[in-house]
């Protein structure tokens, strides 16, 4: 998966700027993130990865770069 093309992804999901974003984010930390936040990016997984996650694994995941990795590593 291209890094830069998954990070438009995630922008795109929770509705904001790409700039700014590095695999290094903590997508938590974000002013932007919020419950809708996190539905929306489930769904992004869903629907252009074919990947499910469940909300325990969801919660160990900090940054987007482990973020891609699960993605990767769970298709």
């Amino acid at each position: 998966m291209e890094m830069n093309e998954f990070i438009e992804k995630f922008a795109e999901a929770v509705d904001m700027e790409v700039a700014g974003l590095t695999p290094e984010t903590e997508f938590r930390t974000l002013d932007e993130w919020d419950s809708l936040s996190y539905l929306s990016v489930i769904a992004m997984m869903d629907e252009e990865y074919e990947c499910q996650i469940e909300t325990a694994e969801f919660k160990k995941l900090k940054t987007l770069a482990a973020l891609a990795e699960y993605i990767e590593s769970h298709k």
